[in-house]
């Protein structure tokens, strides 16, 4: 796992590596600039483009000065430097920074405070501003300046952090923020890149690695972790040859009523594509016909109303429960039985979540190591509203330990809350997936994963990661728009055989 450090644990890392490996300051800013120039031009090849550097006078605006000059020796010659001089502050690095830069012929240009900002007429801007050291809005020049250079709707490159964006902590969505079409971050993603907030800000970030010392940024014990292909890899146990069905345990899914019969075959379709042994779903009766059509290798129990079903629950390695199950009487008092009567795990979804949002006595029954996969609304009904991502988060991290359960929190970067107290952001998945039925998916494939005796928090991450990739291996090599939930499930097996 990569961990995520706040603003001031990045600082914490910087000072560290300056004063271990060691490296002066001024010299790891120089490595920093590089990093970030070689990501830039190789993807913006075209050194007849003029570019202009908009710099602060702090260490942002350093790297901004080292970068400008690094261009230029790399033949961008139509490279021009604007320097916001709304204080009187200089830090050390910008400062021998602008010295070094005065030995080329480039046009360095002053913007002060209540002066009128010169006109522009670059093809790329690329924000040096102000970078992560931000603790308050910004207000007065630096807010007018930002402001005028959204206004150009030209292309934008921040350096590290986009002008007025907070890299953890609430962001608020009316801030002034210089909108970049690119960050080039270092050594690792900010927290809030990974939070929706950052949507009307970032249009996409790369990272790029400065050489902060790995050892020390692990041994400060973030709670916010990124899972990466490499953890997958570790978690997944190859079958052997003598394994059999029974090797990888028995799912039921409760799931569908007779207008919503898609979640039910969703989902336990995905459960014997993540690698179940046997996988059962209870469904009523109408949906019998449905399911052997759609999915012949799941097993059924059937469920009338009014009437609990015979499941005899003991016999099952993991249950989910939840995906067009209904709110109605019946589904509550299905889901109280299973809560009351199964002592393992239990996968907790869609229908069933606002069950429990509703009769919040319910979630003390949750056995140890239980699963809720809710979307935010769903969340919001369970803990309560909120008005950010950042308090989510927190929330998050405590309601996974208060009641020592998982909690899968879906958005682009799906997080999954543990008991231990980490929050696990996952690296997969795109806007072709936006499409009812995934979470039905995603409930299929954990309770399927669970069922082969992965641990709660191995399903967890493991099953959104990989329905993620899943999803990735069909939409972007192909450039497709939509993929469907069906074809999502299916390719599960595919992507899983190629981290073996």
């Amino acid at each position: 796992m990569l961990p995520l450090l706040t603003t001031s644990q990045i600082r914490e890392a910087d000072a560290y590596t300056i004063a271990h490996e060691p490296v002066s300051s001024i010299n790891l800013m120089e490595r920093a600039s590089k990093a970030f120039v070689s990501w830039f031009i190789n993807h913006f090849p075209d050194k007849r483009q003029i570019i202009s550097v908009y710099c602060g006078t702090g260490n942002n605006g350093g790297d901004g000065l080292a970068i400008a000059r690094m261009l230029y020796e790399h033949g961008y010659q139509q490279t021009n430097v604007k320097i916001a001089r709304f204080s009187d502050r200089e830090s050390a690095d910008f400062t021998e920074n602008l010295q070094r830069l005065t030995q080329l012929p480039l046009s360095v240009t002053d913007v002060q405070e209540n002066n009128p900002i010169p006109a522009e007429i670059s093809d790329i801007l690329i924000d040096a501003l102000l970078g992560s050291g931000l603790n308050k809005p910004i207000s007065g020049s630096f807010k007018e300046l930002v402001e005028y250079l959204n206004s150009l709707k030209k292309t934008v490159v921040a350096v590290d952090v986009p002008t007025g964006f907070y890299t953890d902590g609430e962001v608020d969505k009316y801030a002034t923020v210089i909108k970049a079409d690119l960050v080039i971050t270092f050594q690792q993603p900010k927290i809030n890149f990974l939070l929706p907030e950052s949507g009307p800000f970032i249009e996409c970030w790369e990272v790029v690695s400065i050489g902060l010392n790995e050892e020390f940024i692990r041994s400060l014990q973030s709670p916010y972790q990124l899972v990466e292909e490499k953890d997958i890899k570790a978690i997944l146990k190859p079958r052997t040859r003598f394994s059999h069905k029974g090797t990888f345990g028995h799912a039921l899914l409760i799931a569908g009523q007779a207008q919503t019969m898609g979640a039910a075959l969703l989902s336990s379709s995905a459960c014997v594509y993540a690698g179940a042994g046997l996988t059962t779903v209870c469904i009523p009766e109408s949906g019998l016909t449905a399911l052997n059509t759609y999915q012949a290798e799941v097993m059924a129990i059937t469920r009338s109303a009014y009437e609990l079903p015979d499941l005899e629950l003991q016999k099952f390695s993991a249950i989910g429960i939840g995906p067009g199950l209904g709110k109605d009487e019946d589904a509550l008092a299905l889901l109280q039985y299973v809560l009351e009567e199964y002592e393992k795990p239990i996968v907790v979804d869609a229908d069933a979540l606002n069950l429990l949002a509703t009769h919040p006595k319910l979630l003390q029954l949750l056995p140890a190591g239980s699963i809720l996969t809710p979307h935010m609304k769903e969340f919001d009904r369970l803990f309560g509203e909120h008005s950010s991502w950042w308090q989510r988060l927190q929330t998050l991290h405590k309601k996974a330990q208060e009641l020592n359960i998982c909690i899968v929190l879906k958005n682009s970067y799906t997080i999954t809350g543990t008991p231990d107290g980490k929050l696990y952001f996952n690296s997969t998945s795109n806007a072709a997936m936006a499409v009812g039925g995934m979470g039905d998916v995603l409930t299929g494939i954990i309770t399927g994963l669970l069922s082969q005796g992965y641990s709660s928090k191995q399903a967890c991450i493991m099953g959104v990661y990989l329905h993620g990739k899943a999803g990735d291996e069909l939409a972007i090599p192909n450039r497709l728009q939509v993929v469907l939930p069906g074809q999502v499930a299916a390719r599960i097996p595919a992507t899983v055989a190629k981290m073996l």
